[in-house]
C-alpha cells in the first residue's frame, strides 16, 4: 500500500473511533456533569498515552522546547473545543448540533486556505464539502426534526461553530509547526493538561461530584479515554506527514456521522434506518469516492510554510 493509501486508511480508522464518542458521551452524561466527565476523560487519555512515549527525560525536554505549540494545542483542541462543544450541544437539538459539528471540514478548508499557501480551495474540495454537508443534513433530519428559534439555541449554534474554529485552527497549527515533536508526546501532554483545566473548571461551575458511579459509567469513561488517546495520536501523526494537506485530511471526517448513525441502529433501542438517513449516507460516500478518484496519483511533498 502506498503512503497515500495508508494515510487514508489511518484517517478512516481515526474517524471510526471518533464516531463512537456521541453514544458514549450520551451514556456518561446520564450519571455525570459535562465538565467533570470531559475533564476526567482527557486526564485519563493523557495518562494512557504516556507509557508509549519517549523516556521521561526526553518527554520533558521535548515539551520545554516546544512549549508554545503544546500550550496552543492544549487550549485550542482540548480546552476551548470541548468546553464550547459540550455547552453548545446542551443548548440545541441533537440533529442541529450534528449538522453544525459536521461543518468542520468546511471551516478547516477555509482556515487552511488562509494560513497555508499550498492548501487552497479547489473545485473538487468545494464540491466534496457541499455534498458532504448535504449528506450530514439529511442524516440528521432523518433522525430528529430540526428546531431553531430561541436565543439559547442561537447561542448554542454559535458556541459549536466557535468549537469548530478552535479545532480547525489547531489542525492547521500542528501541520505547520509540529515538525520535531513526537505526536504521542504532543497528544499525551495536551490531553492531560487540557483535561486538568476542564476538571478545574468543573469545580466552581458544577461543584464536587460525590455520586457513586455504576459500572456502565466507568466502562464508557475508559472507552472514551482510550478512543481519544488513540484517535488524537493517530491524527496528529497524519498531520505531520509530508504531502498531507489539512483540508483534504479533514474531508474524511464526513465519515463520522455515517458511522455514528450505523452504530445507533445497532446499539440504541428504537433506532432504525430511514430512507432520508440512508440517502445522506450514500451522498457522503459518493462525494468521498469522487474526491479520492479526482486526487488519485497526486501526493506531492508539502512545501515549507
Amino acid at each position: 500500500m502506498n503512503i497515500k493509501g495508508n494515510t487514508i486508511l489511518l484517517a478512516i480508522v481515526a474517524c471510526l473511533l471518533w464516531s463512537t464518542a456521541y453514544a458514549g458521551i450520551k451514556i456518561g452524561l446520564q450519571y455525570d456533569t459535562p465538565f467533570h466527565f470531559a475533564g476526567s476523560r482527557f486526564l485519563i487519555s493523557g495518562l494512557m498515552i504516556f507509557p508509549f512515549t519517549v523516556k521521561p527525560a526526553v518527554y520533558v525536554k521535548m515539551i520545554r522546547e516546544h512549549w508554545r505549540l503544546v500550550a496552543w494545542v492544549t487550549v485550542l483542541q482540548t480546552f476551548l473545543n470541548y468546553t464550547l462543544f459540550y455547552q453548545g450541544m446542551n443548548m440545541v437539538p441533537g440533529a442541529l448540533g450534528a449538522v453544525i459539528v459536521g461543518s468542520q471540514p468546511l471551516i478547516t478548508a477555509l482556515i487552511a486556505a488562509i494560513m497555508i499557501k499550498n492548501d487552497k480551495l479547489t473545485k473538487q474540495k468545494i464540491f466534496t464539502i457541499i455534498l458532504g454537508i448535504s449528506g450530514v443534513i439529511l442524516i440528521s433530519a432523518g433522525r430528529q426534526a430540526f428546531k431553531l428559534g430561541t436565543a439559547i439555541e442561537l447561542l448554542g449554534v454559535l458556541l459549536i461553530l466557535l468549537a469548530n474554529v478552535a479545532s480547525s485552527t489547531n489542525n492547521v497549527l500542528i501541520s505547520m509547526k509540529s515538525n520535531g515533536v513526537d505526536p504521542l508526546v504532543l497528544s499525551s501532554a495536551s490531553l492531560f493538561a487540557g483535561g486538568g483545566l476542564i476538571y478545574l473548571l468543573s469545580l466552581p461551575v458544577e461543584g464536587l461530584q460525590h455520586t457513586s458511579f455504576p459500572l456502565e459509567y466507568w466502562l464508557v469513561l475508559l472507552w472514551l479515554s482510550f478512543m481519544a488517546a488513540a484517535a488524537f495520536s493517530l491524527w496528529y501523526k497524519l498531520l505531520q506527514r509530508p504531502g498531507v494537506k489539512v483540508s483534504e485530511l479533514n474531508l474524511w471526517k464526513f465519515i463520522i456521522p455515517v458511522a455514528g448513525a450505523i452504530l445507533s441502529w445497532l446499539l440504541v433501542p428504537g433506532e432504525k434506518p430511514e430512507w432520508i438517513t440512508v440517502t445522506g449516507m450514500i451522498i457522503i460516500t459518493v462525494s468521498l469516492l469522487l474526491f479520492f478518484r479526482s486526487t488519485k496519483g497526486r501526493f506531492r511533498i508539502r512545501k515549507s510554510v
